[in-house]
């Protein structure tokens, strides 16, 4: 029988999960530059930026934003220390971000779908890539 604690995960297991820390830090950043930004910071941006803060979402959608965020950051720390954990974090963010995504290429006009179907697809890439980690026992 295999011990988990002995089976090591390849170099590109952490390139993958530092990278993907990264891009999550990213979207934290994000979300509470969103949540923090005044009136007087808003209007420093440009016109189109400037725009965007001025659509009122629901607060489901910015729930949605925070769960998204704060879940796939703490999804890429479970990874980092090999828990399997992780999984569900990412499910949860995976969920989330599509969530909130699909409300705003639905909702917002001249959207670029570039954006929101990378997110999409980077939360669905770690979703599967922490299950397969989970197979070949480099998380416990």
């Amino acid at each position: 029988m295999t011990d988990v604690s002995n089976t090591k995960p390849p170099v590109w297991f952490w390139i993958i999960a530092v990278v993907a820390l990264i891009w999550n830090a990213m979207g934290v950043m994000a979300y509470l530059a969103q949540a923090f930004m005044t009136d007087e910071m808003i209007a420093t941006l440009p016109e189109e930026q400037q725009a965007e803060f001025l659509i009122v979402h629901p607060s489901w959608v910015t729930a949605a934003f925070a769960l998204a965020v704060f879940c796939g950051a703490l999804g890429c720390i479970a990874l980092l220390i090999r828990k399997k954990w992780a999984f569900i974090l990412f499910v949860i963010s995976c969920i989330a971000a599509t969530i909130q995504h699909v409300y705003l290429m639905v909702t917002v006009e001249d959207v670029s779908p570039v954006m929101p179907l990378m997110i999409i697809v980077v939360c669905a890439f770690l979703v599967w890539f922490t299950k397969m980690s989970t197979a070949k026992e480099w998380l416990k």
